[in-house]
């Protein structure tokens, strides 16, 4: 590729990216697109709507720039929680790192490999943007000694943001567990692979087994019912309790016009309501034939798998770590996920299958990684001229143009790799949904991961080595040639629209660690290849204790600040459990841990929580009905009923 094209794809790139920041600056301010631009101002009512004439929303603006950009990370941090300061911290911290390595190369690296050898020099957009890489540097050269330094240096500043990043997103993060308000998460864990027993359902297994070992800390606990009919008995609850909520307004009102379309909750006339005399014990009357029905259903749907609430967090993370039978498969114990972040489809997946889902995912991850080897090569094809008019000798004539030949090879192929990549997230995703996690924030990072493994697959090794590593597949059999293989060929928004559903509490910060790590690593390893390669043999031998020093300080960081990402600890949990117990909390907290799990759409919750109650004075209550049951309250009746 030469330098021209290059130019080409980056004036093409500029060019729609002051488009999009037009048209983003234009459309933000039409009246119609405030649910899309500040929804969650929108949501917490603190946006109003102006007069829709006026032309200053015909024409771009630069405002909402410095208001994103003096934005604080406290703002952040109050708005959209720990995971977006985190988010946020990944893309400074990756633009700290490549603002430090575009100076360091283009100051010393660049201009030596440009003349490193002698040679005739075209004008700049005509030359080859190999004349830019250590490849045209001479074998034997003092100054690879530059290039040693370069990235001596880019590795040092890399370790230490990672460093000051790692431990002040990890002080964060205990700031998050220790300060934030009560988490339902810590009391509770989730059990599965209950075992199964004839004489009692799974629930009555959970309160007999908890109540014998965990006597002292049980509080009570939960089922998890399968999918499918539980679903459909809830919406036909919800449907329910609409029906009921008409008919208490009807009730209040001692009066109902007649009508001879009939009740679709108990099948007789509507005017047959204005026989009601005494409202609260007639609704509940006909409440509680549903409630049994929902009762006798709902159990013969129990899952082998439970919410278990204990009296303290210190006693949740116990539970949690420690072994619950001699047998590892049954009754097994993890941290339950926050409320919001349950991932409600996997929980009762069958405990044991999940090994065989783990490899099943893993192949179908690989190949799908194989079969994206061919829209890469095509890729790799179209950045290749001479490939390209081999392949499709009919395009000769229109690929001699200079800027055809330009936007093919220097745009074309990013684009069309971009669009093919498009469908990897999705895939990704799924294969984390079957692999059977059970928070969504997991089923993210485990999307995340693989989605990671796949870009340095087949957008780096692939994309690179396609064309040549294809046909040597035999040359890089052996691990220790792989350096030397590479060594060839690598040198030829948040505060208005970001919604908080869930919070994990900064555990992305690691995947960003590790990643940096591997690239900081890989980029060593192919260091010492090329040195190899350029005979330099004390350039290569300086680089082997950067590489030692960079898993060093991987492991550091392991053992110092990761385990904070992982669990909590002891001394943080007991004093905030002696905190709630001294400000008489606790049993608030309990009353909570009833309907935090409630297995039901939260679309539900909507509903019921915005239908409107009218009082005997006809006046109306915006909150839940008090007459009556609201959606939580049933659930929670529904499970203290199963418990008894």
């Amino acid at each position: 590729m030469k330098v021209s094209a290059l130019l080409t794809s980056a004036g093409i790139n500029i060019g729609l990216c002051i488009l999009l920041w037009f048209l983003y600056s234009i459309l933000r301010k039409q009246p119609g697109n405030v649910c899309v631009y500040f929804g969650r101002r929108l949501a917490q009512g603190h946006i109003g709507f102006e007069n829709p004439i006026c032309f200053e929303r015909l024409f771009p603006s630069t405002s909402w720039i410095m208001k994103a950009w003096a934005t604080s990370e406290e703002e952040i941090l109050a708005v959209g929680g720990l995971d977006a300061v985190v988010f946020l911290r990944i893309l400074v911290f990756s633009i700290r790192i490549f603002s430090i390595a575009a100076v360091i190369c283009l100051l010393l690296v660049l201009p030596l490999n440009y003349f490193g050898q002698e040679m005739i020099h075209k004008q700049i957009p005509s030359e080859s943007l190999d004349v830019f890489t250590i490849a045209n540097v001479k074998e034997g050269s003092r100054w690879l000694w530059a290039h040693c330094l370069a990235l001596y240096i880019i590795s040092f500043s890399a370790c230490l943001l990672l460093y000051f990043e790692y431990r002040s997103i990890a002080k964060l993060r205990l700031t998050h567990i220790t300060k934030s308000s009560p988490n339902p998460s810590h009391f509770t864990i989730l059990v599965r692979s209950i075992p199964w027993s004839a004489e009692e359902s799974y629930s009555d297994s959970v309160k007999k087994f908890f109540m014998n070992y965990h006597a002292s800390s049980y509080l009570s606990h939960q089922m998890v019912y399968r999918s499918g009919t539980i679903q459909k008995l809830m919406d036909d609850a919800e449907k329910m309790y609409k029906k009921l909520a008409e008919l208490k307004n009807t009730a209040a009102n001692q009066m109902c016009e007649p009508s001879l379309v009939r009740c679709g909750l108990c099948g007789e006339m509507t005017n047959s309501f204005k026989l009601l005399t005494n409202e609260a014990e007639s609704v509940h009357d006909k409440e509680k034939p549903v409630l049994d029905q929902l009762k006798s259903d709902l159990k013969e749907k129990e899952s082998a798998a439970a919410f278990v609430f204990f009296k303290t967090r210190y006693a949740a993370i116990v539970a949690s770590h420690v072994l619950q039978s001699s047998n590892p498969m049954l009754w097994v114990t993890d941290l339950a996920p926050g409320p919001h972040d349950v991932y409600w489809s996997n929980l009762w997946t069958p405990y044991r299958q999940l090994w065989i889902r783990k490899i099943a995912t893993l192949v179908a991850a690989t190949v799908f990684m194989f079969l994206f080897l061919i829209p890469v090569t095509f890729v790799q094809g179209l950045s290749q001229l001479d490939q390209l008019q081999q392949m499709l000798p009919f395009l000769k004539g229109l690929l001699k143009k200079k800027f055809v030949d330009e936007v093919v090879t220097g745009y074309l192929p990013s684009v069309i790799l971009m669009l093919f990549l498009l469908s990897v997230p999705p895939m990704m995703m799924l294969f984390s949904a079957i692999e059977g996690n059970i928070s969504r924030s997991g089923r993210k990072r485990s999307a995340c991961c693989k989605v990671l493994y796949f870009t340095i697959w087949n957008v780096f090794f692939v994309n690179v080595l396609s064309g040549s590593a294809i046909s040597q597949i035999i040359a890089i059999s052996s691990p220790k040639d792989i350096p030397t293989q590479l060594a060839k060929v690598v040198p030829r928004q948040f505060l208005n629209v970001y919604v908080t559903k869930y919070e994990s509490g900064g555990q992305f910060w690691p995947i960003a660690h590790n990643t940096t790590i591997f690239s900081l690593v890989l980029s060593q390893i192919i260091a010492i290849g090329v040195f190899g390669l350029k005979r330099s043999p004390i350039a290569s031998g300086f680089t082997f204790p950067l590489v030692i020093f960079t898993l060093l300080f991987n492991e550091y960081c392991r053992q110092r600040f990761q385990p904070i990402f992982k669990s909590y600890s002891a001394q943080d949990l007991i004093e905030m459990d002696r905190q709630d117990e001294a400000s008489g909390r606790m049993e608030e907290i309990y009353k909570l841990l009833l309907s935090a799990y409630c297995q039901f759409s939260t679309a539900s919750t909507a509903i019921f929580k915005t239908q409107d109650s009218v009082r005997s004075d006809g006046s109306h209550d915006s909150e839940d009905v008090k007459s009556g049951l609201s959606y939580p309250t049933l659930c929670s009746l529904l499970y203290q009923e199963f418990d008894k």
